[in-house]
């Protein structure tokens, strides 16, 4: 611009920086449509199982506030079975994640394409979930094992790299400060020569 707050000298460049401005701003939104269609396409799938599970979910004793059969929305739709337990769709939005929170983290309960598999272990952990109930509701105080099996969530290789630096970091030291230990004991028995 010149000085005195005029036009531009250039008024073509400012076409071309508003022509940038403009497609940048159509492959934002673009990228937001993605999104959001992938966001659409979780919330579908999870309400197909919803609709797979609709029978077990009418099932269960309509006074008991134990379960809680609903499809949160947000960044990642989940299908809630309980307070600790959903399942939710993996990262390439085909996989159907049935997880469960606990004091030690986060415990797969199943993982598979399969919408058959899913809802057949969703099932079983509502029977279990009943019938742990129906126990501790009796008196039996031990709660009955769940005999879906669990495996640990995967940790990401982030945190393995830092483990793995973090034990080298030390044998380095424990090797650097027994070095130090063993001359420093042999400091007076090296003959003369050798000392500088």
């Amino acid at each position: 611009m010149s000085e005195s707050g005029q036009s531009p000298k250039h008024p073509e460049s400012l076409g071309r920086l508003a022509e940038q401005i403009r497609e940048m701003k159509n492959a934002l939104a673009d990228r937001d449509d993605v999104v959001v269609e992938l966001r659409e396409a979780s919330r579908m799938r999870l309400e197909l199982l919803a609709q797979e599970l609709s029978t077990v979910f009418e099932e269960t004793p309509k006074d008991s506030e134990q379960f809680d059969f609903t499809i949160s929305s947000g960044l990642q739709p989940r299908l809630w079975i309980d307070a600790t337990a959903h399942v939710a769709m993996g990262r390439d939005r085909r996989v159907y994640r049935f997880v469960r929170d606990t004091r030690l983290g986060r415990v797969v309960l199943a993982e598979t394409a399969e919408m058959k598999d899913v809802a057949d272990k969703v099932t079983r952990y509502i029977a279990e979930r009943m019938i742990e109930r129906e126990r501790m509701m009796n008196g039996d105080v031990h709660p009955a094992a769940l005999a879906v099996e669990t495996q640990a969530a995967p940790s990401s290789t982030g945190d393995r790299w830092a483990w793995f630096l973090w034990a080298l970091t030390f044998i380095v030291i424990g090797a650097a400060a027994g070095v130090t230990a063993v001359l420093a004991w042999l400091w007076d028995k090296l003959p003369p020569a050798v000392m500088p």
